[in-house]
C-alpha cells in the first residue's frame, strides 16, 4: 500500500483502528429527508463526535464549510430515486477529476448483489476501484438492498461483503444482523463498517446493535438517521462515540446519553 492510500485511510480511520462515519447522503435518492432539509445546520453540533462525513458533491459544495469539517467520504453513485422503478439501477455520478478536486479522503459506492442490476453495480465498483487506486484513494463499497430489507441476513450479507472485497473495496459498509454477524465479518478480508438502516424505536436499541456489531468484529459505524433524527442528536452521537472509541458497553453508553440529553434538553 502506497503512502497516499495509507494517509487517506488514516484520515477516515483514526489511530485506534475504529471509526464513526456520519452519512448525510440520503437526499441523492430520497430528496429533502427529515432533519436534512438544511444539512449544514444539522451536522454542525455533531462535528466533534464523528470521524468522517459521507456526503454527495452537491451538498458538500453548498452546505459544508470547507474550513471546518472532518475528512470527506464522497458519495459517487446514484441515478435513481424513491419514486423510480428500481433503486438498484445506479451508475457512477462523479469523475476521478472531481473526486480529486473536492479533496475527498475516500469515496463510497452502492452495489446491489442479487438484484436485476447486480452486474452493472459490481462493474461500477470495479471501474471506480481501477480509477481510484491509481491516485491512492480508498473506495468504500456499500452493500445496498434497496427496498428489500428482508435480504439482510448473514448469508446474503456475507456473500455481498466478500464480493466487494474481492473486487477491491478497501472498506465495506454493510448492515448488522442479529444472527451470525461475526461470520459476515470473518468472511470479509477488509474492514467492515455497520450501516444504520431505518430509524430505530429507542436509543437503547441503537446502542445495543452497535455494541453487538463492534464486539463481533466491525471496526465502526456509518449511522445517520439514528443520530440526526433523534430528539437528542448530540447525546446520541456522544453515546455512540463512547462505544466506538472508548469501549463503552450499552449501560455506560446510555449513561452518557442521559447525561448529555439533560444538558441538551435544557
Amino acid at each position: 500500500m502506497d503512502w497516499g492510500m495509507k494517509n487517506r485511510l488514516a484520515q477516515v480511520i483514526p489511530s485506534d483502528g475504529k471509526c464513526f462515519f456520519m452519512p448525510i447522503d440520503h437526499g441523492y435518492f430520497q430528496g429533502p429527508t427529515r432533519c436534512l432539509e438544511k444539512p449544514g445546520e444539522t451536522i454542525r453540533p455533531l462535528l466533534p463526535y464523528y470521524d468522517a462525513l459521507f456526503v454527495s458533491r452537491g451538498v458538500l459544495r453548498s452546505a459544508i464549510d470547507p474550513s471546518n469539517t472532518k475528512p470527506i467520504i464522497l458519495r459517487v453513485s446514484g441515478g435513481t430515486s424513491m419514486v423510480g422503478k428500481d433503486l438498484a439501477h445506479e451508475g457512477l455520478t462523479t469523475s476521478i477529476e472531481e473526486i480529486i478536486r473536492l479533496n475527498a479522503s475516500a469515496v463510497g459506492i452502492s452495489v446491489f448483489v442479487g438484484s436485476e442490476y447486480e452486474h452493472q453495480t459490481l462493474m461500477n465498483l470495479s471501474k471506480l476501484v481501477n480509477e481510484c487506486e491509481a491516485y491512492g484513494i480508498p473506495v468504500m463499497s456499500v452493500t445496498a438492498v434497496g427496498k428489500e430489507l428482508e435480504k439482510r441476513d448473514a448469508r446474503y450479507l456475507g456473500l455481498a461483503c466478500r464480493i466487494c472485497a474481492e473486487l477491491g473495496a478497501r472498506i465495506v459498509k454493510t448492515y448488522w444482523c442479529d444472527k451470525d454477524f461475526d461470520k459476515v465479518v470473518a468472511g470479509c478480508p477488509v474492514p467492515v463498517v455497520i450501516a444504520g438502516g431505518p430509524q430505530c424505536e429507542t436509543e437503547k436499541e441503537v446502542l445495543e446493535f452497535v455494541y453487538d456489531g463492534m464486539q463481533k468484529g466491525a471496526i465502526g459505524i456509518n449511522l445517520g438517521r439514528n443520530v440526526w433524527q433523534s430528539k437528542y442528536p448530540v447525546a446520541m452521537a456522544k453515546a455512540l462515540q463512547a462505544i466506538v472509541h472508548k469501549d463503552a458497553n450499552v449501560k455506560k453508553a446510555l449513561e452518557v446519553f442521559n447525561e448529555i440529553k439533560n444538558v441538551e434538553y435544557h
